[in-house]
């Protein structure tokens, strides 16, 4: 059977005739389908597994000026949560436990029944929480040193480290720099986050106070310290890192003690250099080089064309770093140990 809409003497055959509908009623239908729309879902704590029952989730619709609320509710005895908003661009749902909150992005199109919004106890104690990666970025110009520094925190287990008190990470920043250092903490799944960084007890030790949820954070830095060509340069590592590495760009050559030459990067031409020890004391000579265009306008890389030199080129700084995490990850390291061993084994014969 054949189901109509009626008005007056409008006899509409629903969703084959919708457009014969009077202008009026046409809307009053859509405004209808648009209050009914909702978004549900469960708030779980990956910690325990279970349902996080009383919690409130909260609506945030992106603005010019970053997330602007839209509304709250709080979660029911099973965790379960209903928002009568639509998603109208990217939206977020955020839920906070133990000091540590947590997004969730809704996009246009996106289903937004049952979404799961995961969340975790927090502890003042690293716990499975370490330094698995470092790395150092040396790009002298000029007059100029800039220094990009990369950590890597891994969270292997089910709590989140959040420690106000005495912050999540620690990091070396010269006296040259004058507090003129500049962070960006990304969260696992999440978008880099500005954060400052706040000076302890000790000489020249900076802490971050964000915290490191189960998964992968990146958090970035960088300063600026003046640059003479040769002069001993000289640092140290305060986080407990697992593996440092020093790197510089196409162009700069890197001398000192406690290094291990891993060889360059293929795409980048970034030398690499491991670490051992928790400091380090190098020189640097050369600088790294402007880029270059071709014919088309276009520079070699791929990228657009520019008139800046190298170290203000932050998509060009990320490549580097990006590109040098991804190898050591996949074996870097043994790739160029592997011929030094050879080499050494020809030695010996």
């Amino acid at each position: 059977m054949k189901k109509f809409w009626t008005r007056g003497d409008s006899r509409v055959l629903a969703g084959t005739q919708l457009t014969r509908l009077s202008p009026r009623v046409l809307i009053l239908v859509l405004l209808s389908t648009t209050a009914f729309a909702a978004i549900t879902g469960s708030v779980v704590n990956q910690t325990t597994g279970q349902p996080q029952p009383g919690i409130t989730v909260s609506l945030l619709r992106m603005g010019q000026n970053g997330p602007e609320p839209a509304g709250d509710v709080k979660a029911d005895a099973q965790g379960k949560f209903t928002i009568d908003q639509n998603v109208q661009g990217p939206t977020l749902l955020r839920a906070t436990l133990d000091g540590v909150t947590y997004n969730k992005v809704l996009f246009p199109g996106a289903p937004t029944s049952n979404v799961t919004l995961d969340i975790y106890n927090a502890s003042k104690q690293a716990g499975s929480a370490k330094v698995s990666k470092h790395m150092i970025l040396f790009q002298p110009s000029g007059q100029e040193l800039t220094v990009n520094e990369a950590y890597i925190v891994s969270n292997t287990g089910k709590t989140a480290w959040n420690d106000p008190t005495d912050g999540t990470l620690h990091f070396f920043v010269p006296a040259a720099a004058k507090d003129d250092i500049h962070v960006n903490a990304t969260p696992p799944g999440g978008q880099p986050l500005k954060t400052p960084a706040e000076k302890v007890g000790r000489s020249d030790i900076y802490k971050i106070n964000f915290a490191m949820r189960p998964g992968d954070t990146r958090i970035d830095l960088d300063y600026k310290l003046p640059y003479t060509e040769n002069q001993p340069f000289s640092g140290k590592v305060v986080s407990g890192d697992q593996d440092t590495y020093l790197i510089v760009p196409s162009g700069v050559t890197m001398t000192g003690d406690n290094l291990t030459d891993l060889g360059t990067e293929p795409r980048t031409q970034a030398h690499l250099f491991g670490l051992k020890g928790t400091s380090y004391e190098i020189k640097l000579a050369g600088a790294v080089a402007a880029q270059t265009s071709d014919a088309s306008g276009d520079s070699n890389d791929g990228q657009p064309p520019v008139q800046q030199i190298m170290p203000r080129l932050y998509d060009k700084v990320k490549l580097i770093l990006a590109l040098a995490l991804g190898i050591l990850t996949l074996g870097f390291v043994l790739l160029y140990r592997a011929p030094a061993k050879e080499a050494n084994e020809r030695g010996r014969r």
